[in-house]
């Protein structure tokens, strides 16, 4: 008996044993198939819509894709050397990948998205965890869109359109590496009004590179990263988050970014909260080489932001009949600080600081040969300034401020030929201006701020100005600015490469006049906040560590 049962006991678990191989089996074979079927492969040259969509036997067509349900965590594989005409539709989904593979043909083209005719090549409504990588998208006319989001008041073409409508908190949206070319709404020869210039943002339809909008109350995303993108020859801006004054996009990173001749300007961030923008490279911002393009627009500029630290970026080449800086600080901001950037001829300006912000700062920025346009010729509106505090805060508003406006340690040059404008609107309170070196080889002039509605001018005093011990190559700042310099130092830095394009060139070789001159950053009078991040700084544009006093300009001297 005692046997029997040893004999049974030993069967049970022998069992027991077996079934739970079998069950780890299953559940092996589960995920395995799980995995698979959330893994999509689409291939325009060797796919079919019959197919099962893997990797052996991949589907044909973005349609096939857009009607097979996502589930979380899907992967969205589009084969090298694919040409898809369509989109790709993300409507409340989690954790979505959208990259490029190797497919049969062994291309290393990566896929493109043809999104001609259509709202985008990859829609994005109220989805989180969404990354998008390795591939190419266009979309070069078609006119009126086949599939408008009714939510949008005016049509559009756009490379990546994300939407926020409804009321919830959406995280995480990552696009990297993704080339954005030739996007535009109208097709090839159309003629823009040439009015349309002339509006704060166009009021036609336009293409755009990346656009981030924020449609609803309450709906938010936060955590958003643009990086190692290429964005070319697109109508209008070529990435626009646009968010809520009351309800900012947070934690936004856009870095090492390369952005050629976009209609209108290279970057804009409206409503953001904690933007880093860094190591981007802007060139022929507001270009007009295309009928259909605005043709007007700064390199970067933000409006209604919180916390921003805009670094270690190249402005080149800004176009239009007015904005157009390198990088400006447009109303409503606070807590904007522009630093470590080269700007080179932009036509609009360097130093543009509008109206109700609060402690901005540009500090360490070299400047080349901007704010070179003329107000009056061709259909030049505004004139271009090296200089400019504003008051506009919007229209129909009264001016107010800036206030608290920290501009020390640039290198600002100008040659011979370029009219150095200054403008200071009489509304600004507390101005901090030291260490600066004002190369102006030409003249210079005082004149008026003239954001569509033109600066009243007239006397004023400044409340709380610094303005001392900045280099000037001779004394010529204008003398009807409201803002004067004292104690200043007047001499020949001795730039390495007088009127070169780099930032290198404008090392300063004349020790006895800069090296240690600087004085060092301190709070302009009642303003307990200054920079949040700190006045004072370790290093220079180079890297280099500043050591004992701040030299003056924008390179510390070895």
């Amino acid at each position: 008996m005692e046997m029997m049962f040893l004999i049974l006991k030993n069967q049970t678990l022998v069992l027991i044993m077996e079934t739970k191989r079998v069950i780890i089996y299953l559940l092996a074979i589960f995920f395995l198939s799980c995995e698979k079927n959330n893994q999509f492969f689409i291939d325009s040259i060797n796919g079919n819509d019959n197919n099962s969509g893997s990797k052996n036997e991949p589907f044909y067509s973005l349609e096939k894709i857009n009607d097979t349900k996502l589930t979380d965590g899907s992967s969205i594989f589009l084969a090298n050397g694919s040409m898809f005409k369509g989109s790709i539709n993300l409507i409340n989904n989690k954790n979505i990948t959208i990259t490029n593979y190797i497919g049969r043909s062994e291309s290393n083209d990566k896929p493109i998205i043809d999104a001609n005719g259509l709202l985008s090549a990859i829609l994005i409504e109220n989805s989180s965890d969404i990354n998008i990588s390795n591939i190419h998208i266009t979309g070069n006319g078609g006119n009126e869109s086949a599939n408008p989001h009714k939510l949008i008041k005016t049509d559009l073409r756009a490379g990546v359109l994300y939407i926020v409508s409804d009321n919830l908190i959406h995280k995480n949206l990552t696009i990297d590496n993704v080339d954005l070319k030739n996007i535009f709404f109208q097709d090839e020869g159309f003629e823009r009004n040439p009015k349309e210039v002339k509006t704060p943002n166009g009021t036609q339809s336009y293409g755009w590179g990346i656009r981030i909008l924020n449609l609803s109350d309450k709906g938010n995303l936060e955590d958003i990263v643009i990086k190692n993108s290429l964005i070319e020859n697109i109508s209008h801006s070529g990435i626009r988050v646009k968010g809520k004054l009351d309800n900012k996009f947070k934690n936004v990173k856009v870095f090492n970014n390369k952005l050629i001749k976009t209609g209108g300007p290279g970057m804009v961030f409206n409503s953001t909260y904690n933007l880093h923008a860094y190591g981007n490279d802007i060139n022929f911002s507001g270009s007009p080489d295309d009928s259909r393009k605005w043709g007007r627009g700064s390199g970067l500029w933000t409006w209604g932001s919180s916390l921003g630290l805009i670094e270690k970026n190249k402005f080149q080449n800004a176009n239009g009949p007015a904005d157009s800086a390198g990088c400006h600080i447009d109303f409503n901001c606070t807590d904007i600080i522009v630093q470590y950037n080269l700007s080179r001829n932009n036509a609009g300006g360097f130093v543009e600081i509008l109206g109700n912000n609060y402690n901005c700062s540009y500090r360490y920025n070299i400047s080349i040969n901007d704010g070179h346009r003329v107000k009056g010729e061709g259909n030049n509106f505004q004139q271009g300034k090296s200089f400019w505090l504003s008051g506009f805060a919007g229209n129909g508003k009264n001016r107010i401020g800036p206030f608290n406006s920290y501009i020390y340690n640039n290198t600002v040059f100008a040659n011979k030929d370029i009219v150095s404008k200054i403008a200071v609107d009489k509304g600004s309170k507390g101005v901090f201006v030291a260490n600066n070196i004002f190369y102006f080889e030409g003249e210079t002039a005082m004149v008026l701020g003239d954001q569509y509605k033109p600066d009243p001018g007239g006397n004023g005093t400044i409340e709380n100005v610094f303005f001392e011990n900045n280099l000037f190559l001779e004394n010529n700042w204008p003398k009807e600015v409201l803002i004067q310099p004292k104690n200043s130092i007047i001499g020949d830095p001795l730039f390495q490469n007088l009127g070169g394009r780099n930032i290198v060139d404008y090392y300063p070789n004349n020790i006895d006049l800069i090296k240690d001159k600087g004085v060092r950053i301190k709070n302009i009078i009642n303003d307990s906040i200054g920079i949040r991040i700190g006045l004072e700084i370790e290093r220079d544009i180079l890297g280099n560590k500043i050591v004992n006093l701040p030299d003056i300009g924008a390179i510390e001297i070895n």
